[in-house]
């Protein structure tokens, strides 16, 4: 794997300067997402900076699973999410959970309350919310804040053995209520929930709070470098308070970072869970999805991924990306990857009149068109064939070159046609197109009596493979979805998947698998799905059309 994480950015220099300045001997990062659903293209980008950063200073990283909520963790998560960084190509020195910590965290929790730095608390949640004050109004002290030492030692212990209900205490780190920085004023830090967790089962019936678990997971593990995304730069204090007065060994470093924006899209696991529960998609891994195992599913690769998440570079500055310049990088990889193929997505039977009948011969086609090392492939051709709909017009507009009556074409790789006729249903639509063919024009022949101002694609009726062809527009209308107080899902696209049945050449299609990936000839790279693929049929995923408009610093 190609290292693309050497250009320069911010935390990279903090780095640099902390080993140049001896503050650490090496570096420790780590990726630790919450396994309460998949994870998307704004966590490849994290995954990619932390792993990237380890490596290219020889330093560690720990995947660690921050599964301090059962009520929304599951083991199918925690699995994804492994495939899905072994995808990507990375690899993880070690494997943590939150829920390894949870003795330490408790006993940490401990020492608070000894230090006189955390109480239990019997206010409800909406309590809580009324006594916290606002941004420029201070809060006010709940009145279990002066509890004795002993008393919070004593419901903490019964907090832990189960003597309570959900939701009726509380432990919350004692700071103060009228900081100007909210998040220290008083946050809960540990609360109760009788559920059944993934790891632990029911050895526990009180869970840490994010905020007080994560800085002590980085400091258990002795991670240099805790780096996140910058909803969490207020909570930074915090983080720092907790490693602190939990009198840990270690002290990490949080570092904030902007996260990554996509248009048409939406990038909060809450929303793409909604997505997939109410039926809007047809899973995690649907193709339109910007998760990671959807895109995988779609086609698109990890060499791209990375390449585009170095591209789009580490900044403080939140920004939107344009989801063109991912389908650019894909199209880009693709290019010398996928070998060309002839399908046809929307077919239009073409019989050419004077071809004899029951022959068949093989045509040589090039497999990459820039690429001449990549080789040919033999083509069978014939009488019948199947051509693009929109290849075939019976009363052409103008500057329109393609097959119209009476018109010459050339077949690609193969001979000029013309068509002489065609046939229409009962409608009146066109449902075949008669030509003749002129056998002194065969391409590599080294006919020069006339030219033609078109080339179209076809596939040989009889040895064409019945195809499914599922094309993909943006999930969402929207280049920001919920402006002006929109909600996401009045904003989804009716037409952002398309499916065609249609016929794909024999050679190169015959032994195809889950994720061969194809150019199919003017139609844009496609991927075999993993999903619907089966033994009778081929199901293609449109990756990236062939063209766009968008360029990279555009």
């Amino acid at each position: 794997m190609s290292n693309e994480t050497n250009s320069s950015n911010f935390i990279k220099n903090i780095v640099i300067n902390d080993l140049e300045t001896g503050k650490h001997d090496s570096i420790i990062t780590r990726f630790p997402p919450e396994p309460n659903g998949y994870l998307h293209i704004g966590h490849a980008k994290s995954i990619c900076l932390n792993f990237g950063l380890a490596k290219e200073f020889n330093g560690k990283v720990n995947l660690r699973f921050d599964d301090t909520n059962p009520l929304k963790e599951d083991v199918e998560y925690v699995n994804s999410i492994k495939e899905d960084v072994k995808w990507l190509g990375f690899d993880w020195d070690n494997l943590y959970f939150a829920s390894d910590y949870f003795e330490e965290m408790y006993n940490r929790a401990v020492l608070l309350i000894k230090k006189g730095k955390a109480y239990v608390c019997d206010l409800t949640s909406e309590e809580m919310r009324e006594y916290r004050g606002t941004l420029t109004e201070p809060g006010k002290e709940s009145p279990y804040r002066n509890r004795s030492v002993e008393e919070n030692l004593e419901l903490f212990e019964k907090m832990k053995n189960g003597e309570f209900k959900d939701g009726e205490k509380v432990l919350r780190a004692k700071i103060d209520m009228s900081s100007p920085n909210i998040n220290f004023r008083d946050p809960v830090i540990y609360r109760i929930a009788h559920s059944t967790h993934h790891n632990t089962g029911d050895k526990w019936c009180i869970y840490p709070m994010y905020a007080f678990a994560h800085p002590l997971e980085d400091a258990i593990e002795g991670i240099t470098h805790s780096i996140c995304t910058l909803e969490f730069e207020d909570q930074r204090p915090l983080y720092d308070w907790v490693v602190k007065e939990c009198e840990m060994e270690a002290t990490p470093r949080q570092i904030e970072f902007a996260r990554l924006n996509l248009t048409n899209t939406v990038m909060s696991k809450r929303k793409l869970k909604q997505l997939v529960d109410e039926g809007v998609t047809d899973g995690w891994d649907d193709p339109r999805m910007p998760t990671i195992s959807g895109f995988r599913r779609r086609g698109y690769t990890a060499d791209a991924i990375r390449k585009f998440c170095s591209e789009i570079g580490v900044s403080k500055a939140d920004s939107k990306v344009d989801s063109q310049m991912l389908d650019f990088f894909v199209r880009e990889d693709l290019q010398n990857k996928a070998p060309l193929a002839m399908g046809i997505l929307n077919p239009l039977k073409l019989v050419i009149t004077n071809y004899p009948e029951g022959q068949t011969e093989m045509i040589e086609l090039e497999n990459n068109a820039k690429d001449e090392t990549k080789g040919t492939r033999l083509v069978p051709f014939g009488r019948e064939l199947y051509i693009e709909q929109e290849d075939f017009m019976e009363e052409p507009v103008k500057k329109y070159f393609r097959l119209f009556p009476g018109n010459e074409v050339r077949l690609k790789g193969a001979y000029f046609v013309k068509c002489t006729d065609v046939i229409k249903d009962e409608n009146g639509n066109v449902i075949e197109v008669h030509c003749t063919y002129d056998p002194e024009t065969k391409s590599g022949s080294g006919f020069t009596g006339r030219k033609v101002k078109s080339t179209i694609h076809w596939v040989e009726a009889n040895t064409a493979i019945a195809c499914e062809f599922r094309l993909y527009e943006p999930l969402i209308l929207d280049d920001a979805p919920e402006n002006e107080g929109k909600h996401f899902l009045e904003q989804i696209n009716p037409n952002s998947m398309k499916i065609l049945q249609g016929f794909a050449e024999p050679t190169q299609i015959k032994n195809a698998k889950p994720l061969d990936k194809f150019q199919f000839v003017r139609n844009g790279f496609f991927s075999v799905d993993t999903k619907y693929t089966t033994d009778d049929k081929l199901v293609f995923n449109r990756v990236v059309p062939l063209k766009s408009s968008f360029k990279p610093g555009k």
